[in-house]
């Protein structure tokens, strides 16, 4: 007789400890602002990484004007499908190992060098509605995409590296925790140490991606792309770790 227990799939593991959390959560926030910045001033204020800011712009275009508008209402699918097909290689890995987090920081890699060289090659943009810039945007949607699914999945234990406004609405709760008598200080000490390093590096990687596209237009985007590749590095020298 099949014994019941057999007949249920065994749940997926979670996800392995990450490597050196801090300077990961650090190293994707830093990309994040680094990518989201370049590509708002060179696409005509295409958002990469915080998708939904295209709402906004979507309205604000309606109401002034039309240019520019196609790759905002194309962002959001293309950003969902990244999403989406990001997580089904999570969930298609039933023992969630540093071996996906290696493949899904290679894709996001992959799409961000696209980005890059693409970028390149259809630079200077005439218009946010020719097809040249539409690829180029949602070739960076997809690379953020990747990254949005992995800080959900892969990168829970960490503190969102994309969007900053839950982190900096937390960093305030616990800077005021801090200075209350009665709050736990300690866990809000803890908090900060956590969330600060993002967004200060995502500060760090918007203010630096606004001055290298400025300086040396999409060759800037090597800089995302190499500290991603540092954040994989990290993961493959895990992963080749003997196991204690």
């Amino acid at each position: 007789m099949v014994s019941s227990a057999a007949a249920v799939p065994a749940a997926a593991s979670p996800p392995p400890a990450v490597a050196r959390p801090a300077v990961t959560a650090a190293l994707l926030a830093y990309t994040a602002g680094f990518v989201d910045t370049c590509g708002f001033i060179a696409l005509f204020g295409l958002f990469t990484a915080h998708v939904t800011g295209n709402f906004v712009l979507i309205g604000a275009y309606i109401a002034t004007e039309h240019q520019g508008i196609v790759d905002k209402l194309l962002a959001l699918p293309v950003f969902v499908l990244a999403v989406a097909l990001t997580h089904l290689f999570v969930l298609n890995h039933r023992r969630v190992s540093r071996h996906t987090v290696c493949w899904v920081l290679g894709g996001q890699i992959f799409f961000l060098t696209l980005f890059l060289l693409v970028g390149i090659g259809a630079s200077p943009f005439a218009s946010g509605d020719a097809p040249l810039t539409i690829l180029t945007g949602m070739l960076g949607v997809t690379a953020m995409g990747i990254q949005n699914a992995a800080s959900r999945s892969l990168f829970a234990s960490l503190s969102p590296t994309t969007i900053m406004t839950g982190n900096v609405t937390q960093l305030v709760i616990d800077l005021v925790e801090l200075m209350h008598s009665h709050a736990d200080r300690a866990a809000a000490a803890a908090r900060l140490r956590k969330i600060g390093l993002p967004v200060a590096t995502f500060t760090a990687g918007a203010l630096t991606g606004a001055l290298g596209y400025r300086f040396i237009g999409f060759a800037c985007l090597a800089v995302p792309i190499l500290t991603a590749s540092a954040v994989l590095w990290a993961a493959l020298a895990a992963r080749a770790a003997p196991a204690r």
